[in-house]
């Protein structure tokens, strides 16, 4: 029996307190087979949080194993990737590595992918220690806003009728005032604000480290030109939040925030690196190719581990887990120079996806195709359902395309969904309140003709 969502243990937020039959069971919810890649992931995130208890001495020694995953396209090996990346709480960056060139070339280095590694570990940092002192920022922004709301001071009284009267106490009338503005009835008024303009002016050069380090000491030598400030009127409620954020700025010390950063990434930081069969390969002498092998050298030292210069200060890459993945359809792992090679020694297969697959996949995981679909029509009002027959038909005719074009595996339900459900998705607007079952007669009748004419389905489908 299939547990519901509903039905599974609570799992911990950090990524670190899960054992590896946890993250397999969590990673069961949005793909659907392929147990051994499962495993390698999983068991490799664990192996980084049991290499973090140990002595510094000897959790310096022990290096991540880095994984290779082989398969063909659209059986998961990117779903994976991005699915770790909602259950990681570490830095962890999805690259393509068809997008470097080698250094010399115009285009992004290798480098770059950890800088912006670093860039996201920043990010992450900051919301942490933004969370950590909001309690305070909350208070700051309050007296700021207070501040603003509260009346000008009156003047010393001159005459004779006033000379008598008591000044109004400042601190009782900014103690009403408090009252109102927690209890949200200054929420309409409103304030002008100093903010920082979000359009600053931006150039590019190519530098030996590449377009992303440009303007690192730009902003200090120009202060006039980057990170100008300009006062807006906004409501109480929604100044409110952008003090908070400016109070929690304040409280951040820049420093520390760039140390953790870099301590994250050096410690727990996960590269994705997606078709890497794309620069496997013998050279060619002329063509858009010839820099392939230059990549895999450049990225060599970048896995095996190097120092890599951020603004934010020297990175190692040592312990970096880079998790590789490609269709390998033309070329094969063992056409990757030697040295490359022997930095992922584990390699895990996925297996193509057969009709039971992508049953499966239609109807179990919790985005199932068939869920979103039935969920993008009911905001129409039409309740949307698909009959088990259906459901077989869909990834049968799936699985004969896939085998008379270019297999693209999952991502072809896809297309034939968008197809049988074209109509319905045009009209659905006139047909609030009905209810449509797609059985199997439905599906033939909608893919039918273009199935059997293989020419029209080669553009088709």
């Amino acid at each position: 029996m299939k547990l519901e969502v509903s039905d599974r243990p609570a799992v911990p937020e950090r990524l670190e307190e899960l054992t590896p039959r946890q993250i397999v069971a969590e990673l069961d919810r949005y793909v659907v087979g392929q147990h051994e890649a499962k495993r390698a992931v999983a068991i490799a995130l664990r192996n980084r949080w049991r290499r973090q208890q140990l002595k510094p001495e000897l959790a310096e020694e022990i290096l991540p194993k880095n994984i290779l995953m082989i398969g063909p396209t659209g059986v998961g090996k990117t779903e994976i990737a991005r699915r770790l990346a909602r259950l990681a709480h570490a830095p962890f960056l999805k690259v393509e590595a068809s997008k470097f060139t080698e250094v010399g070339y115009v285009g992004r280095d290798v480098e770059s992918m950890v800088r912006d590694l670093v860039e996201l570990a920043v990010i992450m940092v900051r919301e942490d220690k933004r969370k950590a002192v909001r309690e305070v920022a909350e208070r700051h922004a309050e007296e700021r806003l207070l501040q603003l709301l509260l009346p000008p001071s009156p003047a010393i009284p001159t005459s004779p009728a006033a000379e008598g009267q008591a000044p109004p106490d400042p601190e009782t009338t900014k103690e009403k005032f408090r009252h109102k503005l927690r209890a949200g009835d200054l929420d309409d008024r409103f304030v002008e604000i100093e903010v920082e303009e979000s359009g600053t002016p931006s150039f590019e050069m190519f530098t030996p480290q590449g377009v992303e380090e440009v303007g690192i000491n730009i902003k200090d030598m120009m202060p006039g030109l980057f990170g100008r400030r300009t006062t807006q009127k906004m409501k109480v409620s929604e100044a409110r939040e952008v003090l908070v954020q400016q109070e929690a700025e304040k409280l951040i010390d820049r420093q520390q925030l760039s140390r953790e950063a870099r301590t994250r990434v050096e410690q727990g930081g996960i590269i994705f690196l997606d078709e890497i069969d794309k620069v496997a390969g013998r050279e060619t002498s002329h063509g858009p190719d010839v820099s392939r092998e230059g990549v895999q050298r450049d990225l060599l030292p970048i896995v095996e581990g190097s120092t890599v210069a951020t603004k934010y200060g020297p990175v190692k890459t040592d312990h970096i887990l880079f998790i590789a993945a490609g269709a390998f359809h033309v070329s094969k792992p063992s056409d990757l120079i030697p040295e490359l090679q022997g930095r992922f020694p584990l390699r895990v297969e996925l297996n193509a996806l057969s009709e039971d697959d992508l049953m499966r996949i239609l109807t179990e995981p919790r985005g199932a195709l068939t869920r979103q679909y039935s969920a993008l029509l009911s905001t129409e009002g039409v309740d949307l359902q698909f009959t088990p027959d259906a459901i077989q038909e869909i990834a049968r005719m799936a699985v004969e395309v896939n085998s008379r074009n270019e297999n693209i595996g999952a991502r072809r339900l896809a297309t034939l969904l968008e197809r049988i459900l074209d109509e319905v998705s045009f009209e659905a607007p006139d047909m609030e309140g009905m209810s449509l079952e797609v059985d199997v007669e439905y599906v033939r009748h909608a893919l039918g003709d273009i199935i059997e004419d293989q020419d029209l389905s080669r553009y088709v489908l």
